[in-house]
């Protein structure tokens, strides 16, 4: 339901929390993966844009063949977000 919003509008707004900080990012999105292709990005390209997008936030993981397998059978997509508002309890 989100990514059918996102490709009708792409205005985002994200919210992270930490504690009793927060900080929140507005601005529109960019959507990349296969129903959503990006110039000079290709299936390769795609491959290594979803695991940068998953490590930058931190994830890990045992099987870099698995994952990348299941991102492409479940067409999975990156959101970029160009912040043109940030807000919050940030210091």
């Amino acid at each position: 339901m989100k990514l059918r919003s996102l490709r009708r509008r792409p205005a985002t707004s994200v919210l992270w929390r930490a504690g009793w900080q927060w900080v929140g990012v507005d601005g529109p999105s960019e959507l990349i993966g296969p129903d959503d292709p990006a110039d000079g990005i290709d299936a390769e390209g795609l491959r290594l844009l979803l695991r940068a997008v998953f490590t930058g936030a931190g994830g890990t993981h045992d099987d870099w063949d698995t994952y990348d397998r299941v991102m492409r059978e479940e067409r999975r997509v990156a959101v970029l977000i160009e912040p043109t508002r940030v807000y919050g309890t940030y210091s």
